[in-house]
C-alpha cells in the first residue's frame, strides 16, 4: 500500500476501527470470560458482545494495543511507515509526523509493533539450506554514552549452489530466501546450539565456518558443513548471505536509529527481518502486520 492509498483508507478514526474489527472478526473473537466464539457486535459501545456470557470485548482487548491510550489512527500510521517504506523511521521522526507532545508514548507503541513482529518471526523456522555465523554489533550498553559490542547469530536459508555461472563478481552463487537475527549472550557452544534449535528445523543442512563453537551442530539439525577457511577475508565468500545481513542491518541502525541500547536490540533485529522476509508481499505487507499486532495468541 502506498501513501496516497494509506491516506484515503484510513483518513479517520472510524475506518480504522472498521478495518480492526474486520480483521479481529476474520481471525475470529474469543471470550476472556468463557471462551466462546459467538459474540455479537454492539455499535453505539464499539465492542463484542459474547452470547453466552454476556462479557464484552473491545477492539484492542487481548491485542499488544490493550493497554495503549493512543487511538487507532495513530497505530495504524505507525504499522503503515514501518511497513510501507524499505528503510523505517525513528520514534523522533514519528513524533513530528504526528505532532505528539510526548516522545514516550510514540516510543513504547513502535516497540509495542516490533514485539509483534519478533512473535510473528517465531512460529516459523529455516529449513532446507542454511548458512549460519555470528556478527558484532555496536550498541549503548546503558543510559550514559559507554558503548559496548552485542553478539548476533545470523541464520539465511538459501537455494543450493546454483551450477549458472555468476552475473557479476560481487555477485553472491545462491540466492537467499529468509533471515534470522537473535541477540545471544556469546558464541559458546551451548548458547550456539540452543539457538539455533530454535531458529532452524532439524531437517536442515547447516553450513559454517569453523569456529569452534559450530562442533555440535549435528546435535539439532539433520547435516552440517563446516568450511575451513584460512584466510578470514574470504569469509564473506564463503557465507555470502550472513555477511551481507549483518552489513545491510548495520547500516540500517547506524542510518535510522543512530544506535540502540542493549535491551532492545532484539525488537530492531525483529523488524528488519520482518520485513525482508516479506519483502516480496508488496501492498499485502500492511495487512499481514495487523494481523500481527491483533493477534490475541501471538505465541500460539
Amino acid at each position: 500500500m502506498n501513501i496516497l492509498n494509506f491516506v484515503s483508507s484510513f483518513s479517520d478514526e472510524s475506518k480504522c476501527e472498521l478495518k480492526i474489527k474486520t480483521i479481529r472478526e476474520n481471525q475470529g473473537v474469543v471470550c476472556k470470560k468463557c471462551e466462546s466464539t459467538s459474540h455479537y457486535w454492539k455499535s453505539d459501545k464499539k465492542c463484542w458482545e459474547c452470547k453466552k456470557c454476556k462479557f464484552r470485548t473491545s477492539l484492542k482487548s487481548g491485542t499488544i494495543m490493550e493497554y495503549s491510550k493512543l487511538p487507532l489512527q495513530y497505530w495504524l500510521l505507525a504499522m503503515g511507515l514501518m511497513s510501507m517504506t524499505k528503510k523505517g523511521l525513528s520514534a523522533l521522526e514519528l513524533q513530528r509526523q504526528l505532532s505528539h507532545k510526548r516522545y514516550e508514548p510514540i516510543w513504547a507503541m513502535m516497540h509495542k509493533i516490533r514485539q509483534a513482529m519478533g512473535q510473528r518471526e517465531n512460529k516459523y523456522q529455516l529449513n532446507d539450506w542454511v548458512e549460519l555465523d555470528h556478527g558484532s554489533f555496536e550498541i549503548d550498553f546503558n543510559t550514559e554514552t559507554e558503548k559496548s559490542k552485542a553478539t548476533v547469530l545470523v541464520c539465511a536459508q538459501v537455494d543450493p549452489l546454483l551450477d549458472t555461472p555468476k552475473h557479476g563478481k560481487s555477485k553472491p552463487d545462491r540466492s537467499v530466501r529468509y533471515l534470522k537475527m537473535n541477540h545471544v549472550d556469546d558464541m559458546s557452544k551451548e548458547s550456539t546450539l540452543f539457538y539455533a534449535d530454535r531458529l532452524i528445523n532439524q531437517e536442515a543442512h547447516v553450513i559454517t565456518d569453523n569456529h569452534k563453537s559450530y562442533k555440535q551442530l549435528r546435535n539439532v539439525v539433520k547435516a552440517h558443513t563446516a568450511i575451513q577457511c584460512l584466510d578470514k577475508s574470504l569469509s564473506s565468500q564463503m557465507l555470502p548471505w550472513v555477511h551481507i545481513a549483518i552489513s545491510n542491518a548495520k547500516r540500517w541502525l547506524l542510518g535510522i536509529h543512530h544506535s540502540v541500547n542493549h535491551d532492545f536490540l532484539q525488537n530492531y533485529l525483529d523488524e528488519f527481518c520482518f520485513k525482508f522476509n516479506r519483502r516480496y508481499f508488496g501492498v499485502q505487507l500492511l495487512d499481514r502486520l495487523i494481523i500481527a499486532v491483533v493477534d490475541p495468541n501471538p505465541n500460539s
